[in-house]
Parts: structure tokens; sequence; C-alpha cells
């Protein structure tokens, strides 16, 4: 059964033994009090990586908030790029099963991961939502990585994003392609793209879910708005991912989502050889919380045993 929220899938992860996470620069406050959280719930056992006297002034500062984290294993290193390069080290190593972006830039974090862990798959991010006012977790895809993806690299987001779904329980995933409208334009190319990957999905080279579009963002996500334009759809209004045109435009939508409708964002990227938590160095503690829970399903679904 689909986690409805945040807290169902929270609570799925609670009997799973905690996730050895690599934080890289783990040497700012926010940071450090999502990684002792996740630790105080058992969720993730933290490596953290950074300067070692910040890191250890911080989490004294924290001690009394989350039990256990002074005695959490610190890696030393003196620059970001550092932290960066010893914290795939320490998953090639095995000491780790999942890495965590801590507060350096984006770039910084992924370039040794694209150097040392990359798969066959194509590299995105998601977005993951849980907004009050939807019946359902939204997946948005990407918003974070890949900046202009042609059609082919939108597939492999696309996919990407159902397989995620999947884990979360979503037996027969519904993904919308957005527009800005619901009918192909020729001078909108993503109404084309948007076609041709519910065509693409149709013909089985899109696996795993009902797959429409072009669809404008209200009538993916309002049934209503769906049935007045007259757009016959089981997937308007009831989508449960929803795939952008750029990341520029899924980035917009999702911070519109968390800054003006209240949701609550979780952020990971797939296609890696272990789980990568992402999250805005702005983030609240719940987010980088629930981000980690995530990265322990999908590690728990790549290793059952």
């Amino acid at each position: 059964m689909p986690y409805p929220h945040f807290d169902a899938l929270l609570a799925a992860v609670s009997s799973l033994p905690p996730l050895p996470v690599a934080v890289v620069d783990a040497t700012e406050e926010h940071v450090l009090r999502g990684a002792c959280a996740a630790h105080a719930s058992g969720i993730i056992k933290p490596i953290l990586i950074g300067t070692e006297g910040k890191i250890r002034s911080l989490l004294a500062a924290l001690c009394n908030e989350y039990s256990g984290c002074a005695s959490i294993e610190i890696v030393a290193a003196e620059t970001a790029t550092a932290a960066a390069e010893k914290g795939v080290e320490i998953v090639v190593a095995g000491r780790a099963k999942a890495l965590m972006k801590g507060h350096l830039h984006t770039d910084a974090f992924l370039h040794p991961i694209l150097d040392k862990l990359r798969t066959e798959r194509r590299l995105s991010h998601v977005f993951i939502a849980d907004i009050a006012s939807y019946p359902k977790l939204l997946l948005i895809s990407d918003a974070a990585i890949n900046i202009s993806p042609d059609l082919l690299t939108k597939a492999a987001i696309l996919q990407n994003a159902i397989d995620l779904a999947k884990i979360l329980q979503v037996e027969h995933p519904k993904a919308a392609i957005l527009s800005a409208v619901e009918v192909i334009n020729p001078a909108i190319p993503s109404t084309i793209d948007a076609a041709c990957l519910a065509k693409m999905a149709d013909r089985g080279q899109i696996l795993g879910a009902e797959v429409d579009g072009p669809l404008a963002f209200d009538n993916a996500i309002s049934a209503e708005a769906a049935r007045i334009k007259g757009i016959r759809s089981t997937v308007a209004g009831d989508a449960d991912i929803l795939l952008v045109p750029d990341l520029v435009s899924g980035n917009i939508l999702a911070k519109d989502l968390e800054y003006l409708a209240g949701a609550s964002l979780a952020g990971i990227v797939l296609g890696a050889q272990v789980p990568i938590i992402l999250n805005s160095r702005a983030d609240p503690v719940r987010a980088r919380l629930v981000s980690t829970a995530v990265a322990v399903l999908m590690r728990q679904q790549e290793n059952p045993s």
C-alpha cells in the first residue's frame, strides 16, 4: 500500500537496521541536525566528513538534543572538495551504503560521484512532496541535476522516477508529463516530447507506469480542471509523478509548493551505485530525515536480506 504521507514512510523504516551514510561536508548546524536526528531515530549510522574541530564543536552543542550524537564517527577533510572525494572513497571501500550532501555546492558534491559511482543508468533527482491538499505523495523530477534534458534523457529520468514510485509502494504509478498546455503545439517543444514519452510508454520503451502528456499542471493535479477542459485521461487529476520540462521549471514548481503551499519535500538522486541524499542547504531537519528514510527504502529494495 502506498505511503500517503511522510509519517507513514518514517514508520516503515523504523524497524529496519540503520543505513551507514557518509555525510559530505558536515560542517554546518542544519546538516548536523539532520544527521543527528536520523541517527537518534535509528534510521542511519552517519559518518561525518569535514573539518574535525568544527564538527566536534557543533556536535557538543547538539548532544543535549540528540542522544548518542557524541559517539558519531568523524573523518577529517579540510576542504569541501576533499570531503566529497573522501565520501566516495568510503562508499567504494564498503563502509557506507549511501551518501548525503552537506554544506557544499551540488556540483562539487556530484563531481566524484559521476567519476567513480556511475552506472549505466542516468543520474536524476526526484523531489518527493507531502502536500496537505493532495491525497498522496507526489514525485517531481528532475529539478536538480539535468538542466535541459532531451527526449531520451527525459525517458531515463521518467524511468528512474517510476522505479522510485514502486519502491514507495505505488503499485501502478501514474505519470503526468507537464507542459504549459495540454495539446501538442510545435511551437512548444515540451508538448512534443510529452506526446513522444506517452507513446514510448505505450510501446514498452518506458516500463511500469501509465504515462500521459502533455498535461498542464492544473489538469495533472485536478480531476475537475481536466473535466472542465474535456480531457479524457486516467492520469489527469490523479498523478503520482510529475515530469517537468527542465530543471528551472521543476525547481520553481517544487519550491513554490514548499514555500507557498506548505509542502514538505524530500530529495534523492537515483542512478548511482548507492542512494544519494540531496537536500538544499536551507532544508529543515524533517526534510533531511525523510530523505534518509527514502535512501533506506531504496537500499532495502536492492538488498532485501
